[in-house]
């Protein structure tokens, strides 16, 4: 980025426009049209979320419950990011882990695009073990999938339809509305995920789920109540409570 030089002749009615878009409220990650996640440089536009760096940190969780599994073959592990939105996680999770096969659902086509554009161009070897597959939630993975799924992270819609009102403008103008809000509570999604969460995951499986602060107790209920052998709830980098952590078996 050289944001000293002067623009160029050419390029200046692009950037003209592109202060304009800004200056008429729009995120700056998408009148730039990518930004960073984690190692990931990423396409990002209206049609997905903006990455954030809470999701980078249940990444992180991820990876340290991940570590923590038994080891398995290539061809045994695999993990599961439900509503990739980007691709944002399940990019990570290939290029970070390196083996195993990484499923990215999404009942969003457009959002499904932005994740092949993206998985297009991070290229390697890590994208060809990722399966980007359309769907709601875990009806999106191939039948033969479960009860093998080590590892599922998801950052579903968690805002409540009350809460939308007092969104940044520039989030609740700007940002897909359906990968924000979940409904009345803002646990609808969570509670789809969770209830069908152990007819997939192996045992030992893990599951991962971005959470709104204060949606911490209820979370850990409906995990405890299908069966989770534990869990918890773990903090962001600003100390508030951010990922639900769940084991099975």
């Amino acid at each position: 980025m050289a944001l000293e030089e002067p623009v160029t002749a050419r390029a200046y009615p692009y950037f003209e426009q592109m202060v304009a878009r800004r200056a008429a409220g729009e995120p700056l990650q998408y009148v730039v049209g990518r930004w960073g996640f984690r190692r990931l440089d990423l396409l990002v536009d209206r049609r997905v979320l903006i990455p954030r760096p809470e999701t980078e940190q249940v990444v992180s969780f991820a990876l340290e419950e991940l570590r923590r599994l038994p080891a398995s073959g290539d061809d045994e592990l695999v993990m599961v990011d439900l509503g990739t939105g980007s691709g944002a996680i399940a990019l990570s999770l290939a290029l970070e882990v390196g083996l195993g096969t990484v499923w990215g659902t999404d009942v969003s086509p457009d959002a499904l695009a932005v994740a092949r554009a993206n998985l297009a161009g991070m290229g390697g070897r890590a994208a060809t073990r990722v399966q980007l597959v359309e769907g709601s939630w875990w009806d999106a993975l191939p039948s033969s999938l479960r009860g093998r799924v080590s590892l599922t992270v998801s950052n579903p819609p968690y805002v409540t339809e009350a809460e939308v009102k007092g969104l940044a403008r520039v989030v609740a103008d700007w940002e897909p509305r359906q990968a924000l809000v979940a409904g009345p509570t803002g646990l609808e999604a969570i509670t789809s995920i969770v209830e069908d969460a152990p007819d997939w995951l192996a045992r030992p499986g893990v599951l991962v789920v971005e959470i709104a602060p204060y949606q911490g107790d209820a979370a850990l209920e409906l995990v405890m109540k299908v069966g989770a052998s534990s869990a918890e709830v773990r903090p962001d980098l600003a100390g508030l409570d951010r990922a639900l952590i769940a084991a099975f078996g």
